[in-house]
């Protein structure tokens, strides 16, 4: 049973410039998961090593909180050039990614559920061999589709390695791979969780921008891709015609921006809660305790879809509603190591009893929980996100 008196309402605050910003609680506890609490340690020279946990997909079910989180362990970091934005980064070595179900009473205290995995590495299939991450939870009908990115190459070592991988369960217990969407880069796609007029939309990332795209072939289209393989390389040609939401619009999304959790119905539309990527300004750091401006950090934001045609963007937010501020978020510190600085990504939300919880990776390492008042989130975005 989740104890929603625990977790905030969110708030609204005023910056030093005069205009205001939404902020997502942080729950007291954070982070949540941790890769210790699940067995993701090793030694290495005798020296105790910890992996990562992140980038889970959420949902409640049958009474328990269903968390997909992204695993990690036995690697190494490393350096590479990053050509987009033509500087040195870090990166892990030897970084194959496996999915873990987690399951939670109370959606804080997370345990492994039956010690099941989902995995990309080639034992299961050879669509993909370098790892599977960051997969959402689609609830359509009486099942679920997970859908994540599953990798053609090693992370950080080339491009046009990202692939559409999807599944479908009904139990969480029976996992079944459906097949990667092949003709076109993209590592995050959320599909909408019932069709709109009687058409099935699903957001995707084409670097930098969100885009929409009809399946034509309803739900059929994600659960066979490759018998569908035509109709998704229609919607990479019509890309610049489904253009949803454009990067670069405000510093803190300057340099790309992607769909987030599963979208959610209100009464004024679709809640699309999104990630950025860029310069988070120091007013809004300075809302957040923080006394310099982040220069590339992941935030969180939201904007909200047309009920009857979400192809039409109504409500969006020009500041973050989260960014990272904490140690185990920003920078680390002895307690909380980091393995990618500056980043909380929402991954995975479910609404209860009118508040949202929202599962998010941070810095790339562990599993935080936000949460804010859904009324309270739409309202903010209706008087202060007028486009």
């Amino acid at each position: 049973m989740i104890d929603l008196k625990t977790l905030g309402d969110g708030r609204v605050e005023e910056l030093e410039s005069g205009h205001t910003i939404f902020i997502l609680d942080s729950y007291e506890k954070n982070p949540i998961v941790k890769p210790q609490d699940i067995g993701l340690t090793w030694y290495e020279n005798e020296e105790l090593k910890t992996g990562a946990v992140f980038n889970g997909g959420a949902e409640y079910f049958e009474d328990q909180v269903i968390l997909l989180a992204r695993c990690h362990r036995n690697y190494r970091k490393g350096k590479f050039f990053d050509e987009k934005l033509g500087r040195e980064r870090d990166c892990p070595e030897n970084y194959t990614s496996e999915v873990w179900p987690l399951t939670s009473p109370d959606g804080i205290n997370f345990s492994r559920f039956r010690n099941m995995a989902i995995r990309g590495d080639g034992t299961e299939h050879q669509d993909f061999v370098y790892g599977i991450e960051d997969i959402r939870i689609i609830k359509y009908e009486n099942s679920y589709v997970l859908i994540g990115c599953g990798k053609t190459k090693p992370p950080f070592k080339g491009s046009n390695a990202d692939r559409i991988a999807v599944y479908s369960t009904e139990d969480f217990v029976k996992t079944t791979y459906c097949g990667m969407v092949e003709s076109f880069d993209s590592r995050n796609a959320v599909p909408f969780p019932t069709p709109v007029n009687g058409n099935l939309y699903t957001l995707i990332r084409f670097h930098p921008n969100i885009h929409i795209g009809l399946l034509k072939a309803g739900m059929d289209q994600l659960l066979n891709p490759a018998a569908h393989k035509d109709k998704w390389e229609e919607i990479y040609r019509k890309r610049n015609e489904n253009l949803l939401l454009k990067a670069g619009l405000y510093p803190h999304e300057k340099e790309k921006i992607g769909p987030g959790p599963q979208l959610i119905k209100t009464d004024r539309g679709w809640l699309l809660i999104y990630h950025a990527v860029g310069e988070i300004e120091i007013d809004v750091c300075k809302a957040y305790g923080l006394s310099r401006k982040i220069e590339r950090g992941y935030s969180v934001s939201a904007a909200i879809l047309d009920m009857n045609d979400p192809r039409k963007v109504i409500r969006r937010t020009r500041k973050p509603i989260y960014i990272p501020s904490e140690p185990y978020e920003l920078y680390g510190d002895d307690e909380y190591p980091v393995d990618v600085p500056a980043v909380v990504f929402p991954v995975g939300a479910f609404v209860q009893q009118n508040k949202i919880l929202i599962y998010a990776g941070a810095a790339d390492k562990y599993v935080i929980l936000l949460s804010c008042g859904l009324e309270s989130l739409v309202n903010y975005l209706w008087e202060q996100g007028k486009l």
